[in-house]
């Protein structure tokens, strides 16, 4: 009678504990995230600005988490095709999508988009801020300096092009920016990321630029392209001899690329929660630090509501901008 009384309890034991298992959603499972390769979605082709942060983070995630963070590079459309297909991905935690200040452009500049960037993703993390900076191929713009530049622009009117990352990226919209403020313009080419665009300026196939500092830092340094300018009202740690805006005459001219971390709508909080505590240690490395010093970057620092409230305004900022400037695409 003793041993039968053992057994039953010992199988109400069982039950009770599968029981809970069941009743937290599975959370078991869950809690070991990640138990395979995670998918990054990186919305353009390699060698751009998102590229030069996501091949980092994915070396220390690896490190981090024992497991592989595969780097999925679709570009396109200005990010947004790899966007809607990060956007359609399982919301398991092993699909990931690192998008940038341009997804917060996007909605103002494609009316046809079929993702919407606040309702159908996560916002989990921000990455990286990085101001834009004005770089030109020294053979096809022979100048010393900024003012020597804006000198040249006004001589030659609709003679000079830049080059950005796609259309309704803020390489376009600093560029548009630019043309307000100055009383200049300047032809835009739009490519399919930064990485063919700075190709074809180092080439000298196009004259200038309106790049992030990640992507441009490696060729400034080398001398193959010239840094002439950083937006905004300080000058960059990583390249003390460049002026910013404001010491050229530009005070209002404040232009920064970000970089965030988003999953699609229904991965499960406790998924989030272990993602965004595995990219706030990765974010906190040194080697990580030293990385983003190196390429003119901050490490973004904000909480999951935070970085939300961040994604909300930037969207209702750069509408303005794009309705300044007249700018729509199909």
């Amino acid at each position: 009678m003793k041993e039968h009384s053992m057994q039953r309890r010992t199988l109400l034991a069982g039950a009770a504990a599968t029981g809970l298992a069941m009743a937290s959603g599975g959370s078991w499972a869950q809690a070991a995230w990640p138990v395979k390769p995670v998918n990054l979605v990186v919305p353009f082709p390699a060698g751009g600005g998102t590229d030069a942060f996501a091949r980092p983070l994915a070396a220390q995630f690896s490190k981090v988490t024992g497991k592989t963070l595969v780097i999925d590079n679709r570009g396109g459309a200005g990010g947004t095709v790899g966007a809607s297909y990060a956007a359609k991905g399982a919301p398991d935690g092993y699909t990931l999508f690192m998008g940038a200040v341009h997804h917060a452009i996007a909605p103002s500049m494609y009316p046809k988009l079929d993702y919407d960037i606040e309702k159908d993703f996560i916002p989990l993390a921000l990455l990286a801020n990085v101001p834009q900076v004005l770089v030109v191929n020294p053979k096809a713009v022979p100048v010393g300096n900024f003012q020597q530049f804006l000198e040249h622009v006004k001589r030659n009117p609709a003679k000079l092009n830049y080059g950005s990352a796609g259309a309704g990226t803020s390489h376009h919209l600093a560029g548009e920016l630019f043309k307000q403020q100055t009383g200049t313009f300047i032809t835009h080419i739009p490519y399919r990321g930064a990485g063919p665009a700075l190709q074809d300026l180092i080439a000298g196939n196009v004259d200038m630029m309106f790049d992030g500092l990640g992507s441009s830092a490696t060729h400034i340094k080398s001398g193959r392209i010239k840094a002439l300018m950083v937006s905004g009202s300080q000058r960059n740690p990583a390249f003390p001899d460049v002026p910013c805006a404001a010491e050229v005459g530009l005070p209002d001219y404040t232009v920064t690329t970000w970089y965030g971390l988003w999953a699609p709508k229904g991965t499960p909080a406790d998924v989030q929660a272990r993602i965004i505590e595995d990219i706030r240690r990765i974010g906190t490395a040194d080697e990580i630090k030293a990385i983003w010093a190196s390429n003119g970057a901050d490490y973004g620092g904000m909480t999951q509501a935070q970085f939300a409230k961040f994604v909300s305004s930037e969207v209702r900022r750069w509408a303005q901008v794009v309705k300044a400037a007249g700018a729509k695409l199909d």
